[in-house]
């Protein structure tokens, strides 16, 4: 009777331990779960803001490198090449035509030196871009690239840096992929201002592929992650046989009016 008395006791308290174990468990998954999901929610809300000071910071450096280039090397080049000529006319005057022909050549080797910095430091970020905008910059990308690119943005007005820069970049990363992958196809870029965007579409005539079979390089997701730090969209259009078309939409990126 007392064995029994204690086992009527001992079974409810048995029976309702794991209950509340059970109960506490599931609230602490419960409490994870949704400050997983919270983080999850925070981290998509910041990540636009922290790419776009990301590509900032990249193109800040990307600039800085350039400015370097010019005022560092380039100047110093410039300057040995100027060197080079006077003393060439000097061996010159005094009749001594071999040393002069040596210090010519060095003076064309320099030259070419002085070429290739400036090709790099264009590449890295085209000074052209700052004083005469978007569509200059990438016509004048277009005649050192590969034959065969035209380049269409008649009437552009002035974007702001960060989208004139995101726009450049982009455009530049398709044409090298079209560089790689449509053989010797015309590429065109067609730069459009619908009056609230900026749009620009890179086309190229090549093999094209199947957008469903094919996995994104790190290429188009870094245009992607340039345009989405602007607000923009990327979009591509391919399929075999077909060529590929690289789009872009960037609202609202005219530059501010000045005060009058």
């Amino acid at each position: 009777m007392g064995a029994s008395a204690n086992g009527s006791r001992g079974g409810p308290a048995a029976k309702g331990a794991p209950a509340t174990n059970g109960a506490s468990g599931s609230g602490g998954r419960l409490a994870r779960d949704n400050s997983v999901r919270f983080l999850a929610r925070l981290s998509r809300a910041a990540r636009p803001g922290m790419a776009r000071r990301l590509v900032a910071a990249v193109d800040a450096e990307r600039e800085r490198i350039e400015q370097d280039l010019h005022d560092g090397v380039q100047q110093q080049l410039t300057g040995l090449r100027i060197r080079l000529a006077l003393a060439a006319e000097r061996f010159r005057a005094h009749g001594e035509t071999e040393a002069s022909a040596a210090l010519e050549g060095f003076g064309d080797d320099v030259e070419n030196a002085i070429d290739e910095v400036r090709d790099l430091a264009h590449g890295v970020y085209p000074a052209v871009l700052t004083s005469d905008g978007l569509s200059a910059a990438l016509k004048s990308a277009a005649t050192r690239g590969a034959p065969g690119v035209t380049v269409d943005g008649h009437d552009l007005r002035r974007c702001r840096q960060e989208v004139e820069t995101a726009v450049y970049f982009s455009c530049l990363a398709a044409l090298d992929n079209a560089a790689k992958h449509a053989g010797e196809g015309h590429v065109s870029i067609r730069l459009t201002d619908t009056g609230d965007a900026l749009c620009f579409v890179v086309r190229d005539s090549g093999a094209g592929f199947d957008p469903s079979r094919t996995r994104a390089g790190r290429g188009i997701a870094h245009m992607r992650d340039r345009l989405a730090a602007i607000g923009g969209t990327l979009t591509i259009d391919s399929a075999p046989a077909q060529g590929t078309r690289v789009s872009g939409h960037v609202p609202d990126p005219w530059m501010d009016p000045i005060p009058g």
